[in-house]
């Protein structure tokens, strides 16, 4: 086992026996093999779009099975055994049909011949045997930058499936997924042409982020500003975890005058804003606070746990009864609500469980500052700017983790000065989300734009800002401070850096598989940079 591709990973370096996430070896050798299969999967996927073969179902499976690897999401072997069977057979099926279009399908490659063992054993033996990162290059800048894409990737899949689900696809990003991933099963490109790879990643990622905000926005309406409860309300209780609005759509209405409130954990805070899911009287408050926190926070939630996407951790015995998955996610032994979203499990045990005994306020957060909200009171921010009331903005969100230096993030905005305006976004909010900062001109100078996938909202905010001020982002008074974890957060930093915005702050620690080299290049072409040893520092360079 070799696996680098979060900020957690063991020493800084790799995790080699067990994740720091809770992945065993086998699934991480099963998780690795099945990579193998997607991509030959797509060696034939690209040869068929040259003859005008397009298989919808090869191309949202593609994206599932990438997805399905990306930290926190699938842990269970039995799921991955079936997820490379499935690929194998699809290649083949695939194979036919661009055969007899008069395609290519004699492949050099071995991922086209792949043929999985039987037996699930045999699979994590097939998946060790491939030591698949380091196969990826034997140069180590080279295979850092296929690294960057294939983590990048990752983060593309999980988005491009989001939207799909609301209905939001594009060829396009399929057929970036298909190329890329067959080109990642060749060696012998030069460190520009790599480059050029792993930004193309992001750009494409822009994409498939637009689609999904017409996807969320589309279906339940742009976001507006809402208070939310971070109390409890006596009665029956479900908690929501993950990032998807449609299981959580579902489930309201499937628990309508059951008597159950229903709450949201990490980030799925930002779904109390939107129109069409605030309208249920039974969607109540928000529970806990980041993924990293739910061994602490589950045991003493008394109800039923739904995670939709992925964030999950190793459930303790203590509340494992009481957890249950959807979509991609997948943990051994926890009930899974498949397909037909059917969440009477979930209600069942909701009901049996005794909810909470009384009521108790604890507050409320703001939540709801999407684009929408945001641009349309852009004047008064505009006329704040140039008067002088306003004279910084600062993006601070990401990934949160529990990894210590994690705290820099909470101090930083503690110790923004009054005059500067704070946007966040995703789960890093959670080192800050309840502070009261106040406001500027009745505007409050804490925004929370969304969750990690609303990364399109701050963009589009910043582009407007530089088009209002005649002048680049880069030449706005705007500072990103940003934390990462997973492969999100990779294609995130992808699509900013495609969109040429520099001197970007990562922290707390900058990734394991960026080599010195490959560091070098982005530091000379970006200006990207590691969080300073403390906030005081950073907030001085910045601001003077």
């Amino acid at each position: 086992m070799f696996c680098n591709q979060c900020e957690q990973t063991a020493q800084g370096t790799g995790c080699t026996k067990v994740g720091v996430c809770g992945k065993k070896e086998e699934v991480a050798s099963l998780q690795d093999l099945l990579t193998y299969a997607v991509q030959g999967l797509s060696l034939v996927a690209v040869e068929g779009r040259k003859v005008g073969v397009v298989d919808k179902a090869v191309d949202r499976f593609t994206a599932e099975a990438i997805f399905a690897c990306l930290t926190n999401v699938d842990f269970d072997p039995i799921r991955f055994q079936n997820w490379i069977a499935t690929a194998v057979s699809l290649r083949e099926s695939l194979k036919t049909t661009v055969k007899a279009a008069g395609g290519n399908v004699d492949f050099a490659e071995p991922q086209a011949a792949f043929t999985p063992a039987a037996t699930i054993a045999g699979l994590e033996d097939q998946g060790a045997k491939l030591d698949f990162i380091n196969s990826l290059d034997a140069n180590e800048d080279l295979r850092s930058l296929k690294q960057i894409t294939v983590y990048g990737v990752r983060g593309l899949a999980a988005y491009a499936d989001h939207a799909a689900i609301l209905g939001q696809e594009d060829e396009s990003v399929f057929t970036y997924i298909h190329e890329t991933m067959a080109e990642l099963t060749r060696q012998g490109q030069d460190l520009n042409t790599l480059v050029g790879m792993a930004l193309k990643c992001g750009e494409v990622n822009l994409k498939a982020m637009e689609l999904l905000d017409a996807g969320n926005t589309g279906t339940y309406g742009h976001p507006v500003p809402t208070p939310v409860p971070l109390g409890q309300k006596k009665g029956k209780a479900i908690l929501v975890s993950g990032h998807d609005l449609h299981d959580l759509e579902l489930l309201l209405k499937q628990t309508e005058g059951k008597g159950i409130n229903i709450y949201t954990h990490g980030e799925m805070l930002p779904c109390h804003s939107y129109p069409e899911l605030k309208k249920y009287s039974h969607f109540y408050g928000h529970y806990g606070t980041a993924w990293q926190n739910q061994a602490k926070e589950f045991p003493l939630f008394p109800g039923a746990i739904l995670f939709t996407t992925n964030c999950i951790q190793k459930p303790a015995e203590s509340y494992k009864a009481n957890v249950f998955t959807t979509g991609l996610v997948g943990w051994p032994d926890v009930t899974h609500i498949g397909a037909e979203k059917d969440f009477t499990p979930v209600i069942n045990r909701a009901l049996a469980l005794e909810g909470f005994t009384s009521d108790t306020d604890k507050g409320t957060v703001l939540t709801g500052f999407g684009r929408n909200t945001v641009l349309g009171v852009a004047d008064k921010v505009i006329d704040a700017v140039k008067a002088k009331a306003i004279r910084h903005f600062f993006l601070v969100g990401g990934c949160d983790g529990a990894k210590p230096g994690r705290n820099y993030y909470t101090e930083f905005v503690e110790q923004v000065p009054a005059d500067c305006m704070i946007l966040t976004l995703a789960c890093g909010k959670f080192r800050f989300f309840d502070k009261q900062l106040g406001d500027i001109g009745g505007i409050p100078r804490l925004l929370d734009v969304g969750q990690c996938n609303d990364a399109y909202s701050a963009i589009q905010i910043a582009v407007a800002l530089a088009g209002a001020f005649e002048c680049g982002v880069n030449d706005l008074p705007l500072s990103m401070i940003l934390s990462w974890y997973e492969q999100k957060a990779v294609v995130i930093l992808l699509t900013l850096l495609s969109l040429g915005i520099k001197d970007i702050r990562l922290g707390p620690s900058l990734p394991a598989f960026i080599t010195p080299n490959v560091l070098n290049v982005l530091v000379e072409n970006f200006a990207i940079k590691p969080i300073a040893a403390t906030p005081a520092e950073d907030l001085k360079t910045i601001l003077g």
